[in-house]
């Protein structure tokens, strides 16, 4: 009997020794922690060749601002990469701001390396002449621009 007591005792013992858990209400606050937030990492924006590529994309897939972002996004990070400007004039003439389409492709004609490339950008001479029709005004003259009928083409 002796060893029943000394187990029933044991019992006793380890039961209230462990209260168990606190109702909600009494249970203490968590402190919030005092080590600094995670840090969040800073963005880099991919090359400008690579944000060109995921604009042509979404502009084949017709969603305009997504492009649209894309394409600024390439211009800041490489100012001089002609096909960011060039995907900047396709996205403003299909959302219908003409003349912000026509000072893009003009400065894609103007960042290409050579005349020569100027020449043979037939999308954007295209582009520049029709936009240009639209709005009724003179074709711009001198720099790498759209060359004249009468030029011969090489």
């Amino acid at each position: 009997m002796r060893g029943t007591h000394c187990a029933i005792l044991l019992l006793a013992v380890l039961t209230l020794g462990s209260p168990g858990p606190l109702p909600r209400a009494q249970q203490p606050e968590k402190q919030p922690s005092r080590e600094p937030a995670e840090e969040s990492t800073p963005y880099y924006p991919p090359p400008a060749w690579k944000s060109v590529e995921i604009g042509n994309y979404y502009l084949k897939k017709k969603k305009l601002k997504a492009a649209l972002s894309r394409y600024q996004e390439a211009v800041q990070t490489n100012p001089h990469y002609p096909p960011a400007y060039l995907g900047l004039g396709r996205v403003y003439e299909k959302i219908g701001l003409s003349q912000k389409a026509l000072e893009a492709y003009q400065r894609y004609l103007d960042e290409l390396p050579s005349t020569k490339d100027a020449l043979e950008a037939k999308d954007a001479q295209k582009a520049i002449a029709r936009l240009q029709k639209t709005r009724n005004q003179p074709a711009p003259s001198g720099g790498k621009s759209a060359p004249s009928a009468a030029s011969p083409q090489r």
